[in-house]
């Protein structure tokens, strides 16, 4: 009776079956070459623009799909077993095993248990049709579905293609989805190389994907007996396959993962081009890797390196990161991350000065120690070595780096007008001129190493500043782009001397000596740049083709130790820069139109003489300087200093400087509270707290300049002079409120 049960619900749930895929119509089955194209893969690859492959990304965390792997590429033993396990009469029957079938209905019957009815082609269908295979696909209504679809699959497609869909879709272990993913990631194998043993392991995940690694081997062996070879070790090497650590695959190369974050389209195509360029990438990423490696003892890991085309603002290098063993930042982009950019905003300070015929080249600059008054109390400037130079030309004060010289120009443009040609050059600054102030100068903004890259390549195009070509941007779209976007930002004469200023070894030998990473044996424009404490530093220049731009610091801002531009960025520079020009020398560009050369001497021999370019209508023969009065430097009129309360009093000084010379050869006085102190251009006081007045005295004892000033904090009292503390203030002098002077602020250049 129990029989005769099975046989009836057996029969009605046929009847229902049948009714069921009726309604399936064959002319809805895809084609092969429909379910190749629709293959949904979990990594995309990025290729550089002739097609090499430069980055594996993957984009569905879900499933692991590897790319469509034709059938002739699959290890013949890797078929042998597949078909061994899962359908023994594939190239025999239509798409339905009914010898199988029968074989199923039968243990059915009987309560016993066999390999199934299902074929290759039945369960290619359950995998084409998601409701064919929901619930495992288990059902009688289900496997008629799938038996009627496989009869149309079988009609229309041939055995060959089926064999390769079923291999590249069916679910393996985990996440791994197809052949090709389960061998790269179990093997580190393409489904090419595999072997035996390894194809009937793949073959037993059949049945159960996710079964334990006993259940594997056994069924596995029961493969290989099959194929004719035995299973000696098979349960370990099962078990070890297993415990593995999923591999990385062998053949997917992982040289761009930030740009490849940025430019794949998830929903575009397996392969997808991008601007770059497979060998300088590589050269790149080595080249930092290998210098921060040498550098691995000063508290440096991290950086980035961006090559821009001028002509086209394609992006030829983008290296985000120096990789996960030197960083623990490697999935931050640095290319795009916001750091102080130290002293490579002065190109563009000076480019403005020439601009507006503030100064020429060969203009002598002031480095000497200054005081600039702010809201906040005196910024005092010092220059990275802590030596003033006194007169220096400007060709000089910029190739060199010097910051004192840099905050003057930048006090006569106005901080507000440097902040205005900043932004125009796509630097984004996020606050205004009046909030950085003088110390704008020497790179107290925060900026992106794409975006200063790309400014300094407007330098490289005479002033004219145009967006970096970013991802995404399809190819036949970014001429007309660009063409938009192009403006003339900055004058193409100042921008062409100040090119050459950079370009001048000659010109920064005083710090950086002429055999430096910036010699180059070809033209080449270059600055440097340092953030305070030495946590950024810079090195970015142009040649005719390309502008490169390299930033070495700490994703976490941490100070690197004694590392400056020119020891960490520029032999990445360097080495990136004689790459991309190992195939010749770049071009020169002459001067544009209004560049007029002129032989230029130094009255005061302060410099060589030397072929100075000018902006036509600024020409100097000789260059004298701009004055030689005398003027008291340091204090400042209505300043107040506070003592350190952390350094003993009795070892605090304050300097009393004045610039300029006497006539005759006279030395001047210092006058304090009506009492001469000292003589000489400078003189280092013992500072007392309260107020007090000095006064500048020439060699017949006449007052050149009186100023007042105030020190406060507990150190040794000095009782005053009568009538100084009573005085009320001068109303003639401009105090600035709430000075306060407790350390020299030093920014780095």
């Amino acid at each position: 009776m129990r029989r005769l049960a099975r046989w009836r619900r057996l029969g009605t749930l046929v009847l229902v079956g049948a009714g069921c895929v009726a309604a399936v119509r064959a002319e809805d089955l895809p084609s092969f070459s429909q379910t190749r194209a629709a293959h949904p893969l979990s990594d995309i690859q990025l290729l550089d623009r002739r097609g090499a492959p430069l980055q594996t990304l993957r984009v569905d965390p879900t499933r692991r799909v590897l790319a469509w792997v034709p059938l002739d590429q699959m290890s013949p033993s890797l078929l042998r077993a597949m078909l061994l396990s899962e359908d023994q009469h594939f190239y025999e029957h239509s798409g339905v095993d009914w010898s199988a079938v029968a074989a199923s209905a039968w243990a059915n019957v009987w309560n016993t248990r066999t390999r199934g009815a299902s074929t290759v082609t039945m369960q290619l269908a359950g995998l084409l049709d998601g409701d064919l295979s929901r619930r495992g696909g288990r059902s009688v209504t289900q496997k008629l579905g799938q038996a009627w679809v496989a009869g149309r699959l079988e009609k229309r497609w041939t055995k060959a293609q089926i064999l390769e869909a079923y291999l590249n879709r069916v679910p393996l272990r985990g996440e791994l989805i197809g052949v090709p993913a389960a061998a790269q990631s179990l093997f580190g194998k393409r489904p090419g190389g595999l072997d035996a043993r390894e194809s009937a392991l793949l073959a037993a995940m059949l049945r159960g994907p996710n079964a334990s690694a006993e259940t594997l081997a056994t069924r596995a062996c029961g493969v290989l007996r099959a194929m004719g070879q035995g299973c000696d070790g098979l349960t370990d090497e099962v078990g070890a396959v297993l415990r593995r650590k999923v591999l990385s695959l062998a053949d997917a190369p992982q040289w761009a993962p930030h740009y490849a974050r940025l430019a794949l389209r998830p929903d575009g195509p397996p392969t997808q081009r991008s601007t770059l360029d497979a060998t300088w990438q590589r050269v790149a990423v080595q080249a930092l890797r290998r210098h921060l490696a040498e550098l691995s003892g000063r508290q440096v890991e991290d950086g980035a390196v961006l090559v821009l085309d001028n002509a086209s603002g394609e992006v030829r290098v983008w290296v985000g990161s120096s990789g996960s063993q030197l960083s623990d930042a490697a999935q931050v982009d640095h290319v795009l991350a916001r750091r102080q950019p130290g002293s490579t905003l002065k190109p563009f300070l000076y480019e403005l000065a020439i601009e507006r015929r503030l100064i020429t080249a060969a203009s002598l600059l002031d480095d000497s120690p200054a005081q600039v008054a702010t809201a906040a109390g005196l910024y005092l400037p010092q220059n990275y070595d802590k030596q003033y130079r006194g007169w220096i030309s400007a060709r000089a004060s910029l190739g060199n780096s010097l910051n004192v010289p840099a905050v003057r120009l930048s006090l006569m443009l106005t901080p507000e007008a440097v902040f205005e040609r900043l932004n125009a050059l796509g630097l984004q600054l996020p606050e205004t001129g009046g909030f950085y102030g003088p110390s704008l100068a020497l790179g107290s903004a925060d900026v992106t190493l794409l975006a200063l890259t790309n400014a300094y390549r407007a330098l490289a195009n005479g002033g004219r500043y145009a967006a970096a070509r970013l991802p995404r941007i399809e190819a036949g779209q970014e001429a007309d782009i660009r063409r938009g976007e192009s403006r003339q930002v900055a004058d193409p004469k100042a921008s062409f001397i100040v090119g050459d200023i950079l370009a001048d070894n000659s010109a920064r030998a005083l710090t950086f000596g002429l055999s430096s990473a910036l010699a180059l044996p070809f033209p080449a424009s270059v600055k440097t740049g340092t953030s305070k404490d030495m946590r950024d530093n810079w090195c970015i220049g142009w040649t005719s083709r390309f502008t490169v731009g390299v930033w070495v610091g700490n994703s976490s801002g941490e100070a690197m130790h004694q590392v400056s531009g020119v020891s960490g960025a520029a032999p990445v520079w360097r080495e990136v820069m004689l790459a991309l020009h190992a195939g010749g020398i770049p071009s020169t560009t002459g001067p544009p139109a209004g560049v007029v050369p002129l032989d230029t001497r130094f009255d005061g021999g302060q410099e060589p003489s030397r072929r100075e370019w000018f902006v036509a209508g600024t020409e100097q023969a000789v260059i004298r300087a701009a004055g030689t009065s005398v003027a008291l430097r340091n204090p400042i009129d209505g300043a107040i200093y506070a003592l350190d309360p952390d350094i003993p009093p009795t070892a605090q000084r304050l300097r009393f400087a004045h610039e300029g010379r006497l006539e005759r050869g006279a030395v001047a006085a210092w006058r304090l509270d009506g009492r001469i102190i000292g003589r000489g251009e400078a003189l280092d006081w013992l500072p007392m707290p309260g107020r007090h007045e000095l006064a500048l005295l020439d060699g017949n004892g006449q007052v050149l300049q009186q100023v007042r000033f105030e020190v406060r904090g507990a150190g040794l009292r000095q009782v005053p002079s009568p009538g100084i503390d009573s005085r009320p203030p001068n109303p003639q002098v401009n105090r600035p409120k709430a000075q306060f002077v407790a350390a020299p602020w030093r920014l780095r250049g």
